[in-house]
């Protein structure tokens, strides 16, 4: 039911139970009062659009039960798919992936990002018994033209671990229907919101050239090169 709708229902119920028990308790109804209906009806409108596109998300509010962590963001983690290459019989490398998440207190989008497909959610859900919380989404996976012949649109469902108030990790698995799995790591998040793969990563690397670079406490130590997530040359996984 659309939000509206459903305040002036919520308001016309009260504004008859109210003027029944007036009546059935002997008093007299004025019906003067009821010139504050859409008055009632406007403050209780705005006081939930407030409430869903920025009360919620409040620190101290985020503390409360029963308020839906908040999630919102571009987030940056791994994708390392089960999927057997027949040709090799080995895994495809783990790939970089982006989660773009965009949430209210009662609606919340998922969209994901790799270098070869997107995957946009059709329906998601926050769920959080106050001991743990996960998000829980189906999508539907378009792979860039250039990447269809080897792998093609398909339906998928994810489910991610959420860690932490505020969150600090998503963690999880997805599977496709067509049988294949794998799994979902996001650790680093900024609040900005990517539209595509290359403009996530300039996000992320944006924001690792603002950090301050930390120099090694002695010359002899030398720093390790990070490990290589993609080979662009190995094959697509089918998330």
């Amino acid at each position: 039911m659309n939000r509206g709708i459903l305040v002036q229902v919520i308001a016309a119920i009260v504004v008859t139970v109210f003027a029944a028990g007036i009546w059935f308790t002997g008093g007299t109804l004025d019906l003067q009062w009821l010139r504050f209906f859409s008055a009632a009806v406007f403050v209780s409108v705005t006081a939930l659009t407030i409430w869903d596109h920025w009360a919620w998300h409040l620190p101290f509010v985020q503390k409360l039960p029963k308020v839906p962590r908040d999630l919102r963001g571009t987030w940056k983690g791994t994708l390392e798919s089960f999927w057997i290459d027949p040709t090799t019989g080995s895994s495809p490398s783990v790939k970089v992936a982006y989660l773009v998440i965009r949430q209210s207190a009662t609606t919340v989008s998922v969209v994901m990002l790799t270098n070869e497909s997107r995957s946009k959610s059709s329906l998601a859900v926050i769920s959080d018994d106050g001991v743990s919380g996960s998000l829980d989404y189906m999508y539907l996976n378009r792979p860039d033209s250039r990447f269809e012949n080897h792998s093609r649109m398909h339906h998928g469902s994810t489910s991610l671990d959420i860690t932490g108030k505020p969150t600090v990790r998503l963690q999880g698995r997805y599977w496709t229907n067509r049988d294949s799995k794998g799994e979902l790591d996001f650790t680093q998040r900024v609040m900005q919101f990517a539209d595509d793969f290359l403009q996530a990563e300039t996000l992320f690397n944006s924001r690792q050239s603002n950090q301050p670079v930390l120099k090694p406490a002695s010359a002899s130590i030398v720093p390790q090169e990070k490990p290589q997530l993609e080979n662009p040359k190995a094959p697509t996984p089918p998330h």
